[in-house]
């Protein structure tokens, strides 16, 4: 059982703050790499979840996108940090959370794409001006945040 699971044993539906990192992969041509996710259903997300006890963000960040592509990253580097009343969320099961969530990007990554059924239908890298549109509101945020800042 993970942190999350757990916690939501005693707190139940209750507000909590969840810390996520989340990964801008960029390719040789600048494209970014998404993931069609499972949940929620067929929209297109950056590779990223939540951080479990113990962990760094760094390492968060790492090991999700290890998980959900099959990719090892390196040199990650602090994009932003988002928190506060606009990441409050609330999830299908009536769970409500506030999302403190870090982003990082890196062009450095190896490895094969491996797509994790349980949690993604597609991988593929789009141009920053080309993102599909249908998005994870606050992800399409994240990367248009990252393309002004270049």
């Amino acid at each position: 059982m993970n942190y999350v699971e757990n916690l939501r044993k005693y707190v139940g539906h209750q507000p909590v703050i969840l810390v996520g990192a989340l990964c801008l992969l960029l390719d040789e041509k600048q494209h970014i790499l998404l993931q069609k996710r499972v949940h929620p259903p067929e929209t297109w997300g950056l590779p990223g979840g939540l951080m479990e006890l113990g962990e760094s963000a760094e390492q968060t960040a790492a090991r999700e996108v290890l998980e959900e592509t099959g990719l090892t990253v390196e040199d990650l580097q602090l994009v932003d940090v988002y928190s506060g009343k606009d990441n409050f969320a609330v999830a299908a099961n009536g769970d409500e959370f506030y999302n403190v969530t870090i982003v990082y990007q890196t062009s450095q990554f190896h490895g094969e794409l491996i797509l994790d059924e349980a949690e993604s239908m597609q991988l593929a890298f789009f141009p920053l001006d080309g993102l599909p549109e249908k998005m994870v509101r606050s992800h399409r945020r994240f990367i248009k945040d990252f393309s002004e800042k270049e």
